[in-house]
């Protein structure tokens, strides 16, 4: 049914619109689902050329058996703030780590992003990190260095001088700067390919749209970016978020 659980029969209608070529968000309308739950099951599955509707529904069995393993008996799940509800937490960050991964991110990376972003701090140590993930020291490691030369995330001290790693607003603009940048790069190699190819020539001409386009691009994002940079420091209108009570009624 929408919303719960994808069955066989959703994944073979997964499969079948991925044989037809059907973008992402045409085969969750047809199943009536988020598009961002279909993207997840294909990332997770061998991708969009390698997506078997069987495998995929033996594979996910078999994670829920060892999720269901893993955790000792009688012990249940740490209690979320606020009331959240844990699987649904678990849920989104995984659906945060595909979208993060079909932007261009590896796996491990973008499970240290989703991490960071789902926590209400912003910011772990290598070894909390490390513990929520149940991944090795080396791999936090290793992650926290691809995402720190991106500036994804920055690095601070925090009272007792560990290491924390953070994500926070002033990332976001900080992006959208260094995206402007890169593409300032390629207008400027463009524009030098025209003359080398010489002007009016079928090369030189696809190379001078790419340039005047990309600055067209970067003029406008620079811009935005500028215009936009005050919402990320413009605080909410404080709220107070609601903890259940014991009776589970609010």
């Amino acid at each position: 049914m929408p919303g719960g659980r994808l069955t066989q029969q959703d994944r073979r209608q997964i499969a079948l619109g991925l044989a037809d070529n059907l973008p992402y968000a045409e085969i969750a309308r047809r199943l009536d689902r988020p598009t961002s739950t279909v993207t997840r099951e294909v990332m997770r599955n061998g991708g969009p050329a390698g997506y078997r509707a069987d495998l995929a529904h033996r594979a996910t069995e078999q994670r829920a058996h060892r999720r269901r393993q893993a955790a000792p008996p009688g012990v249940e799940a740490a209690p979320q703030p606020y009331g959240r509800d844990a699987e649904a937490v678990r849920e989104f960050t995984e659906t945060l780590t595909t979208v993060l991964m079909a932007s261009g991110l590896p796996k491990m990376m973008a499970r240290v992003l989703a991490c960071l972003y789902t926590t209400d701090s912003g910011s772990l140590t290598a070894s909390e990190l490390a513990q929520r993930l149940q991944v090795s020291p080396a791999s936090i490691s290793k992650a926290i260095t691809f995402l720190e030369n991106l500036e994804l995330v920055r690095r601070q001290r925090d009272e007792r001088r560990r290491d924390r790693y953070v994500v926070d607003d002033d990332l976001w603009y900080q992006s959208v700067i260094r995206s402007a940048r890169a593409n300032d790069e390629f207008a400027e190699a463009a524009r030098q390919g025209v003359a080398v190819l010489r002007p009016g020539t079928p090369a030189a001409a696809r190379l001078q749209n790419a340039a005047r386009f990309l600055d067209f691009v970067s003029e406008s994002l620079l811009r935005a970016a500028e215009q936009a940079r005050e919402v990320l420091y413009t605080p909410t209108e404080p709220t107070e978020p609601t903890e259940p009570s014991p009776s589970g009624r609010r």
